[in-house]
């Protein structure tokens, strides 16, 4: 079970792992070890998640959500692969962490005077620069 606040808990079955061989430097290692983990978490249909948390999860994921709507982690930092189990499913759960707190309401706000007048400034400034880059009458 991986906890992910007091409230929520992530059972075991709705997680499945499965294990494939690193890639990068390792030596002989590398070669014949399966240290790199791949954890699917079937999101979408997950009950231990509210519908807005999955709504923000997915947005938040990006490419790692599938269009099954499965969210899939990978990890291969270390060549332990039990550490590479531990550090994916802590990502999983900061994901699902960050996911519960709602966006803050943007609050509309109204330029100040002293601003919309800087704006027309420069805007009137920039324009007769490029105005006098017109071609040069030699008569006058």
């Amino acid at each position: 079970m991986l906890h992910i606040n007091d409230d929520i808990a992530i059972q075991d079955w709705e997680l499945t792992e499965s294990f494939m061989r690193a890639s990068g430097p390792g030596g002989q290692n590398v070669n014949k070890v399966s240290s790199a983990v791949e954890l699917r978490f079937e999101a979408a249909t997950s009950p231990s998640l509210p519908q807005p948390v999955k709504n923000r999860l997915r947005r938040l994921a990006g490419r790692r959500w599938t269009t099954e709507g499965a969210l899939v982690l990978q990890c291969d930092e270390t060549r332990s692969q039990a550490r590479n189990r531990d550090l994916v499913r802590e990502r999983l759960a900061e994901l699902i962490r960050t996911a519960l707190t709602p966006p803050k309401r943007r609050i509309a706000t109204r330029p100040t005077l002293g601003s919309k007048k800087r704006r027309l400034k420069a805007k009137k400034v920039r324009g007769e620069v490029k105005a006098m880059r017109g071609k040069v009458d030699p008569d006058t």
